[in-house]
């Protein structure tokens, strides 16, 4: 005789208050969900049940969450009773979503966050159907997936996309995970994830790159060169914006230009339509900013249209 159903917990009603702490699940448990549900762990609420479905997954599960029982999306959606965050990657999102929605797992009431960057609220259309309450919740950091990261969420902005009405918690939400939220609009995720993926994910290729054409340079340690000489020029960018420019094109220094994109042809070819498209905006944010007079950006630009035009030949 099979054992009888156990019934669903009673669905809150939407407009009731959340209770101080939340039964929380979280399904996908990568670099990003396992260091949220255990930043929220640590700031209370409970973390019921978490989704991890590959070898990596579920051993920073076991390290970060280790009391935490690993269920299928479905059984924890069901017990997430009152916030289920899904830490899915972007393509598979609105598959997931609409997945849970199909199975019943979700509920009215039942708030459903996601931590992409790159989608609002449309994406969850499918749980608030059902009646979940949607909430975009983003943290603008980058993560390992280890312990290290949940000292970094101190202080760092969370760009959160949220219901009227539902603000109140993604408010508190982003103050227990110590954080600071950027309210985004709907229309301007794409352009806010756009902002943060060309600042942070581009700034590792190119760090990346300074130190491949170093050791072509025969430098051993490509990184002591380049530590306190990137930590400066970060930290100056950020203060003074493009008054911190400094170099051969906001100089427009042609000739320099010219034998570092000859030399760049002849050992990393590679390298060449990148540093061409950098330094190109780099002339035009320089003479915008008046650290480059036109007159002497003329033959900087032309080095630049000419490498450009064999680049493209």
């Amino acid at each position: 005789m099979s054992a009888p159903l156990r019934p669903r917990p009673a669905a809150r009603p939407v407009d009731a208050p959340a209770p101080r702490f939340l039964t929380v699940g979280v399904i996908g448990a990568g670099r990003v969900g396992a260091v949220l549900g255990a930043a929220l762990a640590a700031a209370g609420h409970r973390v019921v049940a978490a989704a991890a479905v590959s070898g990596a997954s579920r051993a920073r599960l076991a390290l970060l969450l280790p009391s935490v029982p690993r269920r299928s999306a479905t059984s924890v959606a069901r017990a997430a009773t009152d916030l289920l965050l899904l830490a899915v990657p972007d393509d598979a999102l609105a598959g997931v979503v609409a997945g849970l929605a199909r199975s019943g797992a979700l509920r009215p009431g039942q708030v459903v966050a996601h931590t992409s960057g790159a989608h609002g609220l449309a994406v969850l259309a499918p749980a608030a159907e059902v009646g979940a309450r949607p909430l975009a919740l983003h943290p603008a950091m980058t993560f390992t997936g280890t312990p290290d990261d949940l000292t970094r969420l101190a202080g760092i902005s969370y760009g959160v996309t949220a219901p009227a009405e539902l603000r109140p918690l993604a408010a508190r939400l982003v103050a227990d995970l110590g954080g600071v939220p950027e309210w985004i609009g709907e229309a301007d995720r794409p352009l806010y994830h756009a902002a943060l993926a060309h600042g942070a994910n581009h700034l590792v290729t190119l760090v990346n790159e300074a130190a491949d054409r170093l050791r072509d340079a025969g430098v051993g340690q490509p990184e002591k060169v380049l530590a306190p000489l990137l930590r400066a020029a970060l930290e100056n960018a950020l203060r003074l914006g493009d008054d911190a420019l400094t170099g051969p094109v906001s100089r427009g220094d042609a000739g320099t230009v010219e034998r570092h994109l000859a030399r760049l042809a002849a050992t990393a070819p590679e390298s060449v339509a990148p540093y061409l498209a950098l330094a190109r905006r780099t002339a035009d944010r320089a003479i915008a900013a008046g650290r480059l007079r036109p007159v002497d950006a003329e033959p900087l630009l032309d080095v630049l249209s000419g490498r450009d035009r064999e680049v493209a030949a």
